[in-house]
C-alpha cells in the first residue's frame, strides 16, 4: 500500500543499519511512501528500499567489511574516498550485488536524494529518476568531508547532504506531506556537538569557505532540527523510529556482530510500532 506520505531517513554511516531494518519490515508489509528523502547513507538504504530488494542493503554493508576496496584507509589513500567510489557505486549495484533497476523503475512515487553544494552551502534535493545515471547522487549524498573527494556533477562540486541538511523533515512538509515518517539513527537523548576538526575543515576547503561554516553550526541546526522534531511529534503529526539506546556503533564499524543487532533492532522497532504508524498514517 502506497501512502501519501513522506519518509524522511537521516544519515550516520554504518549506523545506517537501524534503518535497513525498519525498511525491510516495510517491504515485509509491503508498505510504501508518495515521497522520500535520503541522506547520506539513508539515501543508500533507500535505494534496495524503491527497489523492493530485501536484505540487499544488509548484504551490502556487511558482507565486504574485510574488503579494501570498501571501508578502509587503504582506499582513501588509493582513491581518495574512504567508500571507494567505483566499488561501492558501480562494481556492487552492476557486478556483485545485482541492483533491480527495472524494479525501482516500477516506483511511483517520488524520490531524492539530499546533498550538499559546497559551492554555495546550499542543500539541494535531487529527484532519482534513472538510477543508472542517478547513482551519482547518491554517492555525492553520502561523500563525508575530509575522508572523501568532493564528487563534480554538471561542473558544480557537491558533498555529504548531512553537512547542510541531516532530517530534511521541513523540506517534505514544505513539499505538501501532511503526515511524515521519520527514521532516524541516532538513539533517544542523543545531542550533537561542536566539531573538534574545524581546521582541518579551514585547511582543506579553504578554496570553498562555506563547508566549514557549516560545520561549524551544524550542531546548533541538528539539535534544533530535534527539538522540532520531538515537538511535532508531541503534538502527533510526525510519527519517528529511532534507537532507544545508543547502540556503540561507530559511524565506520566494522564489527559485523554489533551491525547485524542494530539491523534487528531496526525491523523489531518498525514491527513494534506497526499499529500505531498505522493507526496514525491512516487518520
Amino acid at each position: 500500500m502506497m501512502y501519501q506520505a513522506g519518509l524522511v531517513l537521516e544519515g550516520g554511516g554504518m549506523r545506517g543499519m537501524y534503518t535497513a531494518g525498519v525498511l525491510d519490515f516495510f517491504l515485509d508489509k509491503g508498505i510504501e511512501f508518495s515521497n522520500c528523502y535520503g541522506v547520506s547513507a539513508g539515501s543508500c538504504h533507500l535505494c534496495s528500499y524503491l527497489s523492493k530488494q530485501k536484505k540487499r542493503a544488509y548484504r551490502v554493508s556487511v558482507k565486504y567489511l574485510k574488503n579494501k576496496n570498501y571501508c578502509s584507509i587503504y582506499s582513501l589513500l588509493k582513491t581518495g574516498d574512504i567508500m571507494g567510489a567505483d566499488f561501492c557505486y558501480n562494481r556492487i549495484p552492476n557486478e556483485l550485488d545485482i541492483y533491480d533497476y527495472e524494479e525501482f523503475e516500477k516506483y511511483k512515487g517520488k524520490a531524492y536524494a539530499v546533498v550538499t553544494n559546497i559551492e554555495n552551502g546550499e542543500t539541494e534535493y535531487h529527484r532519482l529518476v534513472d538510477m543508472h545515471k542517478d547513482i551519482q547522487w547518491i554517492r555525492a549524498s553520502s561523500s563525508l568531508p575530509l575522508v572523501s573527494r568532493n564528487v563534480e556533477i554538471d561542473g558544480t562540486l557537491y558533498l555529504d547532504g548531512g553537512i547542510s541538511d541531516a532530517i530534511p523533515i521541513r523540506k517534505s512538509i514544505e513539499d505538501g506531506n501532511k503526515k511524515n515518517v521519520v527514521v532516524l539513527t541516532k538513539h533517544v537523548g542523543y545531542v550533537r556537538k561542536p566539531t573538534s576538526h574545524l581546521g582541518l575543515l579551514k585547511a582543506r576547503y579553504r578554496k570553498y569557505p562555506m563547508v566549514a561554516e557549516i560545520m561549524k553550526k551544524r550542531h546548533e541546526t541538528y539539535n534544533e532540527t530535534m527539538e522540532f522534531l520531538e515537538e511535532e511529534e508531541r503534538k502527533g503529526n510526525i510519527f519517528v523510529l529511532r534507537p532507544q539506546y545508543d547502540s556503540n556503533v561507530g559511524r565506520l564499524e566494522k564489527d559485523k556482530k554489533k551491525l547485524r543487532a542494530l539491523y534487528k533492532q531496526g525491523y523489531q522497532d518498525a514491527e513494534k510500532s506497526y499499529e500505531a504508524m498505522k493507526d496514525y498514517l491512516n487518520k
